[in-house]
């Protein structure tokens, strides 16, 4: 039994580029804003808002079973 890709995807929190790099903006700034980082900070603001946005989504799950 595989998963279907499409499905994984539509379980991921929706988060517009805009937000990605406001956060990824205020990473930067805060690490002193080092030149050659802009992959490495727009990752981790990617990774930062879908955490954060993950958990509301696994607990209503969790609390209907």
């Amino acid at each position: 039994m595989s998963l279907d890709p499409c499905a994984a995807c539509a379980a991921e929190p929706k988060i517009s580029h805009a937000e990605i790099r406001e956060r990824a903006y205020d990473l930067w700034d805060r690490h002193h804003r080092p030149d050659g980082y802009d992959l490495h900070f727009w990752v981790m603001a990617e990774r930062e808002l879908k955490a954060e946005r993950r958990p509301a989504q696994t607990e209503s799950k969790v609390e209907m079973a």
